[in-house]
């Protein structure tokens, strides 16, 4: 679905969420009386109100945030100075308040727990800039890790997310108001866009994270298919070779990573991979695994910048080898993967025997 203008997102989508939020808070307890009534059609471990007090709360965490970043837009003379340093850390600073809000309500209405480890950004190297790398998986993912930085280790992130994240009104202004780079996954002018996410990198300072998500988008298994048949399609055979024994991760599009290293060369790269949510990739999934009793194990490697290869290929092959090793990771740690039977080999066969 196309996103709206700014001045759609603006005035319209996000006084609304503002009103409806008042209005579905004030009347929270006829929303879960309704949906306790409905339980008994609905199986298992009273997920409508479960479901209904999540959703009202979101909206309301949303709302709230509207709300706090307005008053911060005032203070700032109207947006004069809101991209001055002192207002810039303000924003950063309500980002970590927001987002603790919001895991202590995960944790205590879906019993999801974080347990960090490995190398954090901050026993890499304390004080130099990182370069973070982050699978993608299910939803939420992104919210956890960034919680992470903000709040853990007390980085502040310059993320590189999908625009059509834009449709939350709170992340929407939010996120714009930081050095963060909202792009379209899929459409022509990659070349651009990779110049765009290197100029991102740049300028990074001490307490910098710089945040990508080379998959492009979460795993699923159709999404595996098809991203290893355009690496074919591109005369990568190589790379689409190695593609296929990546069994719980799409295979990484370089490019972005690879503009960020060469804008921001003292970075170390921080790979992180996690698992937990594995399960939960479409709507089903999310309403299947409530209440969650989940435990998310995230993964930290450092890797120095000495250690980071020169040249393009070397980089490549680089970033396939540690996207082998998360691989291997979520193997040991995560969910048993389903047989992948739409694999290019099973296909090949398959047209052979028929």
């Amino acid at each position: 679905m196309m996103l709206p203008p700014t001045w759609v997102r603006r005035l319209v989508i996000a006084p609304l969420v503002v009103v409806l939020a008042a209005v579905l808070l004030t009347t929270l307890p006829v929303w879960l009386l309704i949906a306790l009534a409905a339980s008994p059609f609905a199986r298992g471990h009273l997920r409508l109100p479960r479901l209904a007090f999540l959703a009202i709360v979101y909206l309301a965490w949303d709302a709230a945030a509207l709300v706090s970043l307005a008053v911060l837009w005032v203070a700032s003379g109207c947006g004069w100075r809101i991209r001055t340093p002192a207002f810039q850390r303000a924003h950063y600073v309500l980002t970590g308040k927001f987002l603790q809000a919001l895991f202590w309500v995960a944790k205590w209405s879906l019993h999801l727990s974080i347990d960090v480890v490995g190398t954090d950004p901050d026993t890499g190297m304390p004080g130099r800039p990182e370069i973070v790398v982050s699978r993608h998986a299910g939803p939420g993912d992104s919210f956890i890790l960034i919680h992470a930085l903000v709040n853990w280790f007390e980085r502040e992130p310059r993320i590189v997310l999908k625009a059509a994240l834009q449709w939350d009104p709170a992340v929407d202004v939010l996120l714009n108001r930081l050095p963060n780079r909202f792009i379209s996954p899929g459409r022509p002018g990659v070349g651009d866009l990779e110049k765009a996410v290197g100029a991102l990198a740049d300028g990074l300072d001490h307490n910098d994270a710089f945040v990508i998500f080379p998959e492009g988008g979460n795993f699923t298994p159709r999404r595996r298919v098809r991203a290893i048949a355009r690496l074919r399609d591109r005369g990568l055979v190589d790379m689409a070779v190695r593609a296929e024994n990546l069994r719980n991760v799409l295979p990484p599009k370089p490019g972005g990573l690879l503009s960020a290293i060469d804008a921001a060369p003292d970075a170390g790269v921080i790979f992180v991979a996690h698992t937990g949510l594995d399960k939960m990739l479409t709507v089903t999934d999310v309403w299947r695994e409530l209440p969650m009793d989940k435990q998310l194990v995230m993964r930290f490697w450092s890797v120095p910048p000495e250690e980071i290869p020169v040249g393009e290929a070397e980089r490549i092959a680089w970033l396939y080898d540690w996207w082998a090793r998360i691989d291997a990771w979520i193997d040991e740690h995560g969910p048993r993967p389903l047989p992948l039977s739409t694999d290019w080999t099973a296909r090949r066969t398959s047209a052979t025997s028929g």
